[in-house]
C-alpha cells in the first residue's frame, strides 16, 4: 500500500452519473488513486450516496426529521448548561466520552430538524477514533447542499455542533 495523503489534499470533481449528480473525491495529480479513506470519510461518502436517492429538498428535510426521531434517548440529567452547545438557535445538548479508543457522542435538541442534523452528525462521527475526526473535513455539508438549504441560523448551529465535535476530538486526542 502507498502512502495516503491527508484528506485535505484531495480535490472534488463533478463526475455526474447519468441519473444523479454526485461529487467524487479524486487524488491530486501525481498521487496514487488507491488511497484509503478513514471511517469518518467513509461514513460521509455513504451518507452522500444515501441522500442522492432523494429527488428534492422536501424529501430530504422529511428524511432528516425522521432520522432525528430515531435518536437514542438522551439522559435528562445531562441536559445542563455545561452540555449546551452555544451558537444554535434551538437548544442542543451534546456529551462525549471515550469508550476504549473511540469517541462516543450523545446529543439531543428541542427542534425536529436540529435533532435530524444531530442524527446525521452522529452517523458520521459517533464511535470514531479522535484522530480520524481531526483528519477529516466536513465535506458532506456542501455535498449534501446544507449550505444552500438551511437557514443562516440553522447553518450557524450546524457549524457550532461540528466545532464541538472537533473540540471533543482534539481534547480526547491530547489526553492520549
Amino acid at each position: 500500500p502507498g502512502i495516503s495523503p491527508p484528506p485535505m489534499a484531495f480535490e472534488t470533481s463533478s463526475r455526474r452519473p447519468a441519473s444523479r449528480s454526485r461529487t467524487v473525491l479524486t487524488a491530486p495529480a501525481g498521487v496514487a488513486p488507491d488511497f484509503a479513506m478513514n471511517e469518518v470519510q467513509t461514513a460521509q461518502s455513504e451518507l452522500v450516496d444515501e441522500f442522492a436517492f432523494f429527488e428534492d429538498w422536501m424529501d430530504r428535510y422529511q428524511y432528516i426529521i425522521d432520522l432525528g426521531r430515531r435518536l437514542p434517548e438522551f439522559p435528562a440529567a445531562a441536559m445542563t448548561d455545561q452540555n449546551k452547545i452555544r451558537g444554535c438557535q434551538s437548544q442542543v445538548w451534546f456529551i462525549a466520552e471515550m469508550q476504549g479508543a473511540r469517541l462516543h457522542f450523545q446529543a439531543t435538541s428541542d427542534a425536529a430538524i436540529v435533532s435530524g442534523l444531530i442524527a446525521v452528525l452522529l452517523r458520521i462521527y459517533n464511535d470514531r477514533k479522535p484522530q480520524d475526526i481531526l483528519d477529516s473535513r466536513a465535506d458532506f455539508v456542501a455535498e449534501l447542499g446544507f449550505e444552500q438549504h438551511l437557514s443562516p441560523t440553522r447553518s450557524n448551529g450546524l457549524a457550532s455542533m461540528l466545532k464541538a465535535i472537533h473540540d471533543f476530538a482534539a481534547e480526547a486526542q491530547q489526553a492520549t
